[in-house]
This record gives C-alpha cells, sequence and structure tokens, in this order.
C-alpha cells in the first residue's frame, strides 16, 4: 500500500489534493454510514495546488505513473502490460469495425489462442466483430517486426551494449554515495564523541556506542561494494562487442530461440509497432492486416485464415469454374485434384493440399462426374468385359461400401458371375444399369425392402404366366 500511495498520490509531486473519493448518493446503503463512497477522476476533485510541498518527484513523471497503471489494467483501453501467454499482439490488435482493442482467449481443443472482439454484440446486441485464429495473424507481424528491425540491428546491438555500461556506471555511483554518506556519518559521531566533556560518562558512553554502530556499518558497506565489483561483470572487450555485432545480424536465430521468452518477443514488438488494425473480407479466409509502425509508417497486408466450409473461400466461383473446365477435358479426380494444387488453390482449412474427397465434394455439388478409366482387361481368362465392371470399382463408382453391392449380388438385384482363377466377382451393368443402381444407391432406409418385394412379385407374376401358356 505504501508502495501504491507513492505512485499513485500527488503529495509526493508536491501537490496538495482533496477530493479524490467523494460521496455519490445512488450508492448510498441506509443504516451504513461508510458507504457510497467512490474515486473520481482529477478533473473533479475539489482542489488541485501544484507546489504545496517539497516534491519527490516532477508532476510529469507523476502523471506517467498514473497513466501507466491505468494502462496496466487487464480491462484498459491502451495496450496494457505485457501477460505471460502465448498471444504475440496482446494489447495490440484492434477491430477493424468498431475500434476497439481485441481481447484473447485461451482454450479449445488443439489449446490455441484466438482474437476476439464482441463490442458491437454486447453494446448494440449486433453480431460479433471478430473471432480470428491467433497464429496467422502472430506469425505474419512477426516477420515484418524482423524485417524491420534487420537495418538497425547493429545500432540496436551498440545501444545495448552502451546502456549496459552506463547502468554499471550509474550503481558504481550510487554505491560510491552510500559509502560517503556512511563515512560522513562515522566522522559525525566522532566528532560528537571527542567534544563530549569527560565529566558526563553517561553520555559519552552511548556517544562512543554510537560512533562504533557507525564504524561498524562503513565497515560492511565497503564489504558489500567490494562485492558487488566482484560480482559485476567487467566492461565490455572489443572481441565481446564483435560478438555483439555478430548476433545482431542474424536476429531471426535469436527470436526463435528458445532463451527467448514469450514476454521478450512482446516487449520487442512493443518498442517498433504502435498498433495493429485488423478486418476480415466477410466470412472468407482473407484478413486485411494494417500495421502501425511506432516513427508513424504504416504496412497494409493480408493474411490467409482457415475457415470452416469450402463455399467461404474467397475464390470458390473460380474453383468451381475450373472444375468444370478440367471436367470438360476429361481429367481424373486425381489429376483434376493435382492441377488445382497447382495453381495454387488450397483446401478451406489451409492445411496440406486439395485431395481427392476435396473434389468429389465440389463435383457432387455441382452435379458433374469426372471420366472412369477403366483398367487394362489383361487380368487373365474370365476378366471383365465391355459394360462389365469389378466388384470393388462399381462400388468405388457408386460411393458404397463393397458389401452392400455384394449383398445386392445375392439378393439378385446386381446380375454379376464370379471369375474362376481369382474368386473375383464380376458385375455386368452398362451406363444405364449404373444409373439405376446410383438411383437405388440414394433410396432413403426401408425401401429397398420395398424394391425386394417388387422384384419378388414380378419374378412370381413371370412364373405364373410361363405355366399358363404351358398349359
Amino acid at each position: 500500500m505504501t508502495l501504491q500511495n507513492m505512485l499513485k498520490n500527488p503529495i509526493y509531486a508536491g501537490v496538495y489534493a482533496y477530493g479524490k473519493r467523494q460521496v455519490d448518493p445512488r450508492k448510498i446503503r441506509p443504516g451504513r454510514a461508510s458507504t457510497g463512497r467512490v474515486t473520481i477522476e482529477q478533473g473533479r476533485w475539489h482542489a488541485f495546488i501544484e507546489e504545496s510541498f517539497p516534491a519527490y518527484i516532477s508532476l510529469q513523471q507523476y502523471e506517467q505513473n498514473v497513466e501507466r497503471l491505468a494502462a496496466n489494467r487487464a480491462r484498459a483501453e491502451e495496450r496494457g502490460a505485457v501477460r505471460h501467454g502465448p498471444s504475440l499482439l496482446q494489447g495490440l490488435l484492434i477491430c477493424g469495425k468498431c475500434g476497439h482493442r481485441m481481447q484473447v482467449r485461451y482454450g479449445g481443443p488443439k489449446k490455441l489462442h484466438t482474437y476476439t472482439c464482441s463490442r458491437m454484440a454486447t453494446d448494440y446486441a449486433e453480431r460479433f466483430c471478430h473471432y480470428l485464429p491467433g497464429a496467422p495473424l502472430d506469425e505474419f507481424v512477426g516477420q515484418w517486426v524482423l524485417k524491420a528491425l534487420q537495418p538497425v540491428a547493429l545500432e540496436l546491438s551498440l545501444e545495448a551494449s552502451e546502456y549496459l555500461e552506463k547502468e554499471r556506471e550509474e550503481l558504481d555511483e550510487l554505491w560510491h554515495k552510500r559509502l560517503e554518506r556512511a563515512s560522513y556519518e562515522a566522522d559525525r559521531a566522532g566528532r560528537h564523541y571527542r567534544l563530549i566533556e569527560p565529566e558526563n560518562r553517561l553520555a559519552a558512553r552511548q556517544l562512543a556506542r554510537e560512533w562504533e554502530e557507525k564504524l561498524e556499518a562503513h565497515r560492511k558497506l565497503q564489504e558489500d561494494y567490494r562485492r558487488f565489483v566482484r560480482e559485476q561483470p567487467r566492461p565490455l572487450s572489443e572481441a565481446e562487442r564483435e560478438n555483439i555485432r555478430r548476433l545482431a545480424q542474424d536476429i531471426p536465430a535469436l527470436w526463435h530461440s528458445q532463451s527467448t521468452t514469450i514476454a521478450e518477443r512482446k516487449e520487442i514488438v512493443r518498442q517498433v509497432v504502435e498498433r495493429v488494425v485488423v478486418e476480415n473480407e466477410g466470412k472468407s479466409e482473407r484478413l486485411y492486416v494494417s500495421i502501425e509502425w511506432a516513427g508513424g509508417s504504416e504496412t497494409k497486408g493480408v493474411v490467409i485464415r482457415p475457415v470452416s466450409k469450402m463455399e467461404r473461400l474467397s475464390y470458390y466461383p473460380e474453383l468451381c469454374e475450373r472444375v468444370r473446365e478440367l471436367v470438360a477435358q476429361e481429367l481424373s479426380i486425381a489429376e483434376i485434384a493435382e492441377t488445382l494444387n497447382r495453381e495454387g488453390m488450397r483446401p478451406p482449412k489451409q492445411t496440406g493440399r486439395l485431395g481427392r474427397q476435396a473434389v468429389t465434394e465440389v463435383l457432387q455439388r455441382l452435379g458433374l462426374r469426372p471420366v472412369r478409366r477403366r483398367r487394362p482387361r489383361n487380368f487373365g481368362a474370365g476378366s471383365p468385359a465391355e459394360d462389365e465392371w469389378w466388384l470393388a470399382d462399381l462400388a468405388r463408382e457408386l460411393q458404397m461400401p463393397g458389401g452392400t453391392l455384394h449383398g445386392w449380388i445375392r439378393r439378385g438385384w446386381v446380375e454379376a458371375r464370379k471369375q474362376e482363377s481369382s474368386g473375383r466377382w464380376i458385375v455386368q451393368a452398362d451406363e444405364a444399369e449404373v444409373e439405376r443402381l446410383r438411383q437405388l444407391r440414394s433410396l432413403p432406409l426401408g425401401h429397398h425392402d420395398h424394391h425386394r418385394w417388387l422384384n419378388s412379385a414380378a419374378q412370381r407374376m413371370a412364373t405364373q404366366s410361363s405355366m399358363r401358356e404351358t398349359t
């Protein structure tokens, strides 16, 4: 509390202040005399008189301390104090829609952090402003910070070495002042002892005891100073300065070093970046990011984030048109996926490459079917002929389990034969039959039994008709 008073109380800046805490009638509780007191901002104090007392610090320093304390609060409007979470842009990221500082959330299945802004939803019952993944934004800003530090790397290293030497000089000067003060107090106690009259034995013994205490304190302080000098590193040599210059040329290695903490990276970013403004392009994967540097310049760029659906990709119409063109060129699904990857298109999660499943989903939405590449017919005697399929190939074409298709063969819904050499099933199905099986595959559950009853009834009617003709 004493330290807080030294930072917050204006009396240490030589100011007489009155009315910092006043009574708000709306917050008074009946029967409790000390209730209703609230803290008032400085402009509404009853009195604020400067140069009323001897000042320990200047008024400007006091105001800076108060502003820093207010900014360090977790819910402050400014950037706030550096925390130890993994988010690099904590306190620096600004919502491009409402202009307020975005919050950081940790958790989820993958323990990743996200940047959120719910100010519009909280204040105006509208939709959330942003819910953005943190990793792409941190990586984008981190790369630009490293680029900004490269031209001044050597200058920063030299300033760091000069700062260390200056800090050592200040500490050494502080120790000398303490030694000088202790020596003065010991000499003063000695003079008091020498000036005492011999008849005042009680006072002489007291002064002698104080002199011994001052001498002991001075001696102990000298020992502490010698210990301080031994523990302090010597001034940087030319070889050490050269090592600093060499390390300064490899700032990315220092940035990614395991010994560099996330708090230190945040401090580095805050030295060169004032704030980062981000705004999304609807629900697409594109984020427009603007880095406002401490010198007043600005850097703009686009960050790609993962999205949940293929339709939310900004280039989804171009992707569909390109798929139509590739299908018209009679390319297979694998060839279509490879072509799209080669042209720079990526899945919505932005992980890996476009695969067969993603291309198949697009084809289903567009109502297209790629050209089926039939295998060569050199599988020995009894191989599939024209309009015949291996059971696995037909199941893959119909996008159904092979066991289900085998069950249809047992029920007589599909004409098939078994290869004698391998025992594999070969299904007879031309284009019309494949389309019939595809429609049968799309029937809801329960309709297959009705389809089987119709087939059985048709067979019974055909048998009865044949018997009548024979009779």
